[in-house]
């Protein structure tokens, strides 16, 4: 579900799974400032996705290109990475990844995409190495793209399904994410999965509508990191997630509480949460999923308007 690659490589449980929503991806959804932006060549890569569609369960392994934009520039971004989607298209790339833009935080994009396995990242690179047009505009568009950012993280991450919860979501239908990054003290791992694994258990025993995917992060920022994402069809539905967090959190058993609270208290750098819009401009998404909401996935340029003449 992402498409940029520099080719380099949880009151207490409100905080674990904020929301008893996140982790997106993926996407949106799926950018902000998240306390581990680091600087890196402007340069990049695209990144592809696994199969000729979007994902329909938790991908083994995403990757997430984060830019911080310059202020001022989304705009003008955003024209610029319109150009990528339009250059895999014509290169009838079967690779698919989600654009999302933050909405809280600092301005920053991110781009997700799925994979299945390592193996599969390396054929879509070779993939693209085969392909001298395609080359050579992606080339075009990251020197465009790098008047327009500040920085470039890459980040891979491998999906822990032992801790995630809910059914995966259709995520044609997605227009909103929540991502919320766990900063681990180095050697408290198992507290962590733990904690998500107590979390999860009440989440199952008070009947939580609200879903999420935890990914455990291998390369990219510093660790042990994990990223929970979540996503929402509207931005309303927020409201219930935070109904259901609270919910969650009431119906958490001694020994869980006390496996959340062991965790905040030893075992947690930092918690940061942040919401993104998916971008369907700047999205790579299949044929199908845009017939599905055309008014969504394809929206009309806005008309501008005709110079008028004076007449003397």
């Amino acid at each position: 579900m992402l498409r940029a690659s520099c080719r380099i490589s949880i009151a207490l449980l409100s905080m674990l799974i904020p929301n008893v929503a996140i982790a997106q991806t993926l996407p949106a959804s799926l950018i902000p400032n998240l306390s581990i932006t680091q600087t890196l060549p402007a340069s990049h890569i695209p990144n592809v996705a696994i199969a000729q569609t979007l994902p329909t369960s938790q991908p083994n392994m995403i990757t997430i290109v984060r830019e911080e934009v310059k202020l001022g520039r989304d705009a003008d971004h955003a024209n610029v990475e319109a150009g990528w989607p339009a250059a895999y298209e014509k290169a009838k790339s079967p690779d698919y990844y989600l654009a999302m833009t933050s909405m809280t935080g600092a301005p920053e994009a991110w781009y997700v995409t799925a994979y299945a396995s390592h193996a599969a990242i390396g054929d879509s690179l070779k993939r693209e190495d085969g392909d001298a047009v395609l080359t050579a505009e992606l080339t075009r568009l990251r020197r465009a793209d790098a008047d327009m950012i500040n920085s470039v993280r890459v980040l891979q991450a491998r999906a822990r399904t032992d801790l995630s919860y809910g059914a995966y979501p259709d995520l044609a239908k997605q227009r909103f994410f929540e991502m919320t990054w766990f900063r681990v003290r180095p050697g408290h791992e198992l507290q962590f999965e733990a904690a998500g694994k107590a979390y999860l258990a009440a989440a199952k025993r008070t009947g939580a509508n609200s879903t999420y995917r935890v990914y455990e992060v291998v390369a990219g920022v510093p660790g042990p990191t994990y990223l929970m994402i979540s996503s929402v069809g509207s931005y309303s539905e927020f409201d219930r997630v935070m109904t259901d967090g609270d919910k969650t959190m009431k119906g958490a058993n001694t020994e869980e509480g006390m496996a959340l609270q062991k965790f905040m208290l030893e075992g947690v750098v930092n918690v940061e949460t942040q919401r993104f819009r998916v971008d369907p401009v700047q999205s790579y998404v299949p044929k199908e999923t845009r017939a599905q909401a055309p008014e969504f996935w394809m929206p009309k340029k806005p008309l501008l308007p005709k110079p008028t003449t004076q007449q003397q």
